[in-house]
């Protein structure tokens, strides 16, 4: 690093001390990614190799980036942390935009700061640049407050850690996802209460590698009290366990409508996140 030039090095330190995770560029940029010349899978591959039979990269054209990076390995100086690393922001339909939005689709970011142009960062391609790039780029905030910049994060570490629930207990619960995923976006008490809802997880006793299980799922709603016409949390906890099949093989599966002020920390901690859209059993998707 002592051939570099400090000064430089000081300028791009000091332009890279106001980004944060989550901030933006926004203009034709190129996603570059290894490939098989041998072997490519992707269009942009076939056409790199189609090129040149020995090109190893290939380029995709993106609308802009997104930093994935944490902030404080974003601010360091980088002779100490050179790199940074960004997902390509796509534009994304309605229908899409809005199951982004809400969570429903973990290979995917919802990005306030580009919200208005309907683009969202993929999750599924991660590219990593030296600083200096990041220095170049015209900057776009991409979260305003603590709330879109925690929302954020929480995307961004649920790619990675999503838990593989055993098949047989996804095909336990394959009528219910069906039915809340049908349900959530209606104007009705159950989508109304569902949409209330700030997630849904499932704690197995003692452990999901057992011949018999105890199963909780954790309905967990904002802590304001509510009924939705008449229908209460009791009785749509009621009716969400009467999609639970009768034969539940070596699950029993019981469920709890809570807050997270009345959830024990320890049930919190060793549950997971049930993902209602993409459950699968054997790549099928459940949604």
């Amino acid at each position: 690093m002592t051939s570099l030039d400090d000064s430089r090095i000081a300028e791009v330190d000091t332009q890279l001390g106001i980004w944060c995770q989550g901030d933006c560029v926004v203009e034709q940029h190129w996603f570059v990614f290894r490939t098989d010349p041998s072997n490519p899978i992707t269009n942009e591959a076939a056409e790199a190799s189609a090129a040149d039979e020995e090109a190893e990269n290939a380029e995709a054209e993106v609308e802009g980036f997104v930093v994935v990076s944490q902030t404080c390995d974003i601010v360091r100086e980088c002779k100490d942390r050179p790199f940074v690393e960004v997902c390509p922001l796509v534009q994304v339909d309605d229908q899409d935009f809005k199951e982004i939005m809400r969570g429903s689709r973990p290979g995917y970011a919802y990005v306030p700061g580009v919200a208005d142009r309907k683009l969202v960062a993929d999750l599924n391609r991660v590219m990593t640049v030296e600083k200096p790039v990041v220095a170049g780029w015209g900057r776009v905030q991409g979260c305003a407050n603590d709330t879109e910049r925690r929302a954020l994060s929480f995307a961004l570490a649920r790619k990675r850690s999503r838990a593989a629930l055993p098949d047989d207990f996804v095909e336990v619960v394959r009528k219910l996802v069906s039915r809340m995923r049908s349900k959530h976006d209606k104007e009705s008490a159950e989508g109304k209460a569902l949409r209330s809802l700030r997630e849904i997880r499932v704690r197995a006793a003692p452990s999901w590698d057992e011949s018999n299980v105890e199963v909780t799922l954790l309905f967990i709603r904002h802590s304001e009290e509510a009924s939705f016409e008449g229908k209460s949390w009791d009785a749509l906890l009621a009716s969400w366990l009467g999609y639970i099949p009768e034969d539940t093989g070596r699950f029993e599966v019981e469920g709890q409508v809570t807050t997270l002020d009345n959830l024990i920390a320890r049930d919190y901690v060793e549950s997971d996140p049930l993902d209602l859209g993409y459950l699968t059993i054997r790549g099928e998707s459940l949604g």
